[in-house]
């Protein structure tokens, strides 16, 4: 399978295996029961067995091979292979995201007084700007994008809205880090880059309206 040669899945492997080896090293030293969920004041409000850590791993592996999956069922005319190289970066942004992810709740384990709200909303923000930056490169397809009905039904108004989401998501992240950095509430810091990605599904339907209004 030639997905198993691209360089870009084998980052996204070492990766994978980097946290799983990770994960073992510091596992005899993390407590029996860990957080696993926490709410916009830094609360814990979610707890699990250590060996969540290890289902985490897992789960990212299961994304990385679902990755390879995806091109292989697609429907003809909704191919990624006209996008192969981008396809491939958004698949090393999300793996990056779940490692972030892994390393924030290992962090959390060993030290329980680590403002987690803080930087996992930092994270959030970084991987929705990383996203932006590549959305103007995004052909239409069934699984990764703003996928809506109409952007969906109308290659213009795929490119359009995407044009769009790359630079709200980029924008939107960028003040998201602003307001983390300045010490503004954390929910501000979370609304921001998820305004960022939905006005473009917004904008879509404005735009599929106003062109079906003059075909």
């Amino acid at each position: 399978m030639k997905s198993l040669k691209h360089p870009v899945f084998i980052l996204c492997a070492c990766i994978v295996l980097a946290m799983a080896a990770l994960t073992a090293f510091l596992y005899a030293s993390v407590p029996p029961t860990i957080a696993v969920h926490w709410d916009i004041h830094g609360n814990v409000n979610g707890y699990g067995a250590r060996g969540f850590l290890f289902g985490e791993v897992l789960m990212m592996a299961a994304v990385l091979l679902l990755w390879i999956v995806l091109p292989r069922v697609s429907p003809q005319r909704f191919t990624v292979d006209t996008f192969t190289d981008t396809y491939w970066r958004i698949g090393l942004i999300v793996t990056g995201l779940l490692a972030f992810i892994q390393c924030m709740l290992l962090w959390a384990a060993l030290s329980p007084a680590a403002p987690m709200e803080r930087w996992l909303a930092g994270g959030i923000a970084v991987f929705i700007g990383l996203l932006g930056n590549v959305m103007g490169k995004v052909r239409r397809n069934f699984w990764i994008g703003i996928r809506t009905p109409w952007t969906l039904a109308s290659d213009r108004v795929w490119y359009a809205t995407h044009r769009m989401a790359a630079y709200t998501m980029v924008g939107s992240a960028v003040l998201a880090l602003a307001a983390l950095l300045l010490g503004l509430p954390v929910w501000l810091c979370i609304v921001l880059p998820v305004g960022g990605t939905l006005l473009p599904a917004a904008y879509s339907l404005l735009l599929y309206r106003r062109i079906e209004g003059h075909a």
